[in-house]
């Protein structure tokens, strides 16, 4: 497994993209206006993203962390072994499949294998 993103929901993304830009060094990727929400995706040094999201229904903070899986039957069924419990078993994306469990501190950890 390997991290992809983390996806934060953020107050103010105009001073979070200030911060991420200007101070971290990071580049805009892509950027989506949404009915519900505004969502930014950073690119830095290596392959990981940030992803900035800003809306009314969740709470601020890290929301998820996204990780690439090579073969997401054998990773979800090795978590399994190890006492996860999914909340969201594997289901077919645009990009692939995902998966989602949550953390011991109610992060969500998303496993996505693209295809």
């Amino acid at each position: 497994m390997k991290i992809k993103y983390n996806t934060m929901i953020v107050k103010n993304m105009d001073e979070s993209l200030k911060f991420y830009t200007e101070t971290l060094d990071f580049e805009i990727d892509s950027q989506y206006d949404l009915p519900q929400a505004k969502i930014i995706l950073l690119k830095g040094e290596g392959d990981a993203m940030i992803e900035l999201i800003q809306n009314k229904v969740h709470e601020t903070g890290l929301y998820s962390i996204g990780m690439d899986v090579e073969d997401m039957n054998a990773e979800v069924e090795k978590l399994k072994s190890r006492g996860i419990e999914f909340v969201m078993e594997p289901v077919d994306i645009n990009a692939g499949s995902m998966a989602l469990f949550k953390d011991p501190n109610g992060v969500n950890i998303v496993l996505v294998k693209h295809s």
